[in-house]
């Protein structure tokens, strides 16, 4: 245990305090049972070691359940020494990766109510649906990527305030306002569509992209087959649908084909789409605004976010890579749906249409509360609103 603790100091002190995720601020530390959701590479990790900085380092443990250490030793174990020694914030890193985690976190939240556990997984990990459901327990929060306004404090120390998407719709020109006394927003947008989503750009630079796609990879081949309990054979059909799919998305599912060119049953590739969508992968857009079910087919597919198009493919499609922003940002504090007309419905009650700066209104004409999403635009007029301002959105 002494060697985990010191693990853990080193880790807490090296972690940057610079810069901290929109999530820092929305965490209350002294709840006893948080979890944090997200894709590799989003900055789990950081936040964790972040949250853990301004507490006393003798009531403070850092562990990843990836450890060596817990091939013989058990959590709980852990959990109670820890407590007795003083311990009081316990925070788990990759539980995905230990058998039985969460009957250990039931049990150690049940006998141990001095002790506040935060624990980290991968997004693909539905944590209702466990043997112990821990979501009446836990308060769970999902780490996606940066947003444009993130991208632009973590890389360019230019930091503006987030904004809600009804504030958007209402007053966007007031707000355009604000921003452009601080920021030409078009410098660095095809920037942050290339490079921007992922925290881990900093550290690769020019290998970004190969090694996003690595991540992806090992996302498929490690992290879906700890969670789901898939065999070789399916892993080998998930990496066939994103091959299939990374050069034609958006793609209005056409199930029986896909299916046999993949090799697989209908029921058996939307099984496989919902494994891709939760590893956020892919992003699967239906017409319910209940959630995404995989009883029922998507209406359209797209990539999740726009670097991953650029690490699939050598020519990503602009029109493409607009609709995939708008979806991908607005996703993250919003319902958003396929609709009859347009392109995306949002909380129910909004209609976008996504395009460039001469989008007109023709497809979306005579609609209540239509609005264009137009690229290339510093300012926005009446129901046509600047692309980039959805990414300020967290």
């Amino acid at each position: 245990m002494n060697e985990l603790i010191n693990y853990s100091k080193k880790k807490i002190a090296s972690a940057s305090n610079v810069f901290k995720r929109y999530l820092f601020e929305r965490i209350d530390t002294d709840r006893q049972l948080i979890g944090i959701k997200g894709a590799r590479g989003s900055g789990k990790t950081t936040l964790l070691l972040q949250l853990l900085k301004d507490k006393n380092k003798s009531e403070v443990l850092y562990v990843s359940l990836d450890n060596l250490y817990f091939t013989n030793n058990s959590l709980y174990d852990l959990a109670s020494a820890f407590s007795k020694r003083g311990g009081k914030y316990l925070y788990i890193d990759e539980v995905h990766k230990y058998p039985n985690w969460s009957q250990e976190i039931k049990n150690i939240y049940d006998s141990m109510e001095d002790l506040k556990l935060i624990f980290t997984s991968s997004s693909a990990l539905e944590i209702n649906k466990g043997k112990y459901d821990l979501s009446r327990r836990a308060v769970i929060f999902d780490l996606v990527g940066l947003s444009y306004r993130e991208f632009l404090e973590f890389k360019y120390s230019i930091k503006l305030p987030a904004v809600s998407f009804v504030d958007i719709m209402s007053k966007h020109e007031d707000i355009v306002d604000l921003y452009l006394n601080n920021i030409k927003p078009l410098k660095y947008f095809e920037e942050y569509l290339e490079i921007g989503y992922y925290p881990f750009f900093k550290k690769e630079g020019k290998f970004y992209h190969q090694q996003l796609a690595q991540t992806i990879n090992i996302v498929i081949e490690t992290d879906l087959p700890a969670i789901y309990n898939v065999d070789y054979n399916t892993v080998l059909k998930l990496k066939k649908i994103l091959f299939l799919l990374g050069e034609m998305v958006p793609y209005i599912p056409n199930l029986k084909k896909l299916a046999q060119q993949v090799g697989t049953t209908r029921d058996s590739l939307l099984k496989y789409l919902h494994l891709l969508h939760n590893a956020h992968i892919l992003k699967w857009l239906g017409r319910d605004s209940f959630g995404i079910n995989f009883m029922n087919k998507p209406e359209k597919l797209y990539l999740d976010n726009t670097n991953i198009a650029f690490a699939l493919t050598k020519n990503a499609d602009l029109g493409t890579l607009r609709e995939t922003f708008f979806l991908n940002q607005v996703s993250a504090e919003s319902k958003v749906t396929y609709p009859e007309v347009g392109d995306f419905m949002v909380d129910d009650e909004y209609l976008v249409e996504v395009g460039g700066k001469s989008k007109d209104y023709k497809q979306i004409a005579g609609i209540n509360n239509s609005f264009i999403a137009a690229d290339n635009i510093e300012y926005g007029n009446g129901n046509k609103i600047p692309l980039w301002l959805f990414g300020f959105l967290y």
